[in-house]
């Protein structure tokens, strides 16, 4: 299976269980990797035939700064969900870290793996 890839995708918005953490947008930097076949977009080199990862990027900008959830793993599984809706996408793995949030850490997160069925 092929693999397209959205890398250190920045965004700002509430996440987090503390008042604190709920007061203002913070940093959170998300990863994504679709599992698809991007063969046909290979061979006619036509977006039409493929997953337009820029879509995908923007709407999951969207997502991340108006959820306002209080979990990483909740906003986790909200990208893997917006990113399985997509045709062709057949599996995702999604990595949503808060730099910063833990003392002498680069960042902290999660990192899940999601197909089709786990949300039928």
């Amino acid at each position: 299976m092929d693999k397209i890839f959205i890398k250190d995708l920045m965004a700002r918005g509430i996440i987090g269980i503390n008042d604190w953490e709920r007061e203002q947008p913070q940093e959170i930097r998300i990863n994504i990797t679709l599992h698809t076949d991007v063969r046909s977009a290979g061979k006619h080199d036509d977006i039409a035939d493929g997953v337009n990862y820029r879509t995908i990027a923007k709407k999951t900008l969207a997502l991340a700064e108006s959820a306002g959830r209080q979990t990483v793993e909740a906003l986790a599984t909200d990208i893997a969900r917006l990113c399985l809706a997509e045709p062709g996408v057949q599996k995702v793995t999604v990595r949503v870290e808060k730099p910063g949030a833990v003392r002498f850490s680069g960042s902290v997160g999660v990192e899940i793996d999601r197909q089709k069925v786990d949300f039928a």
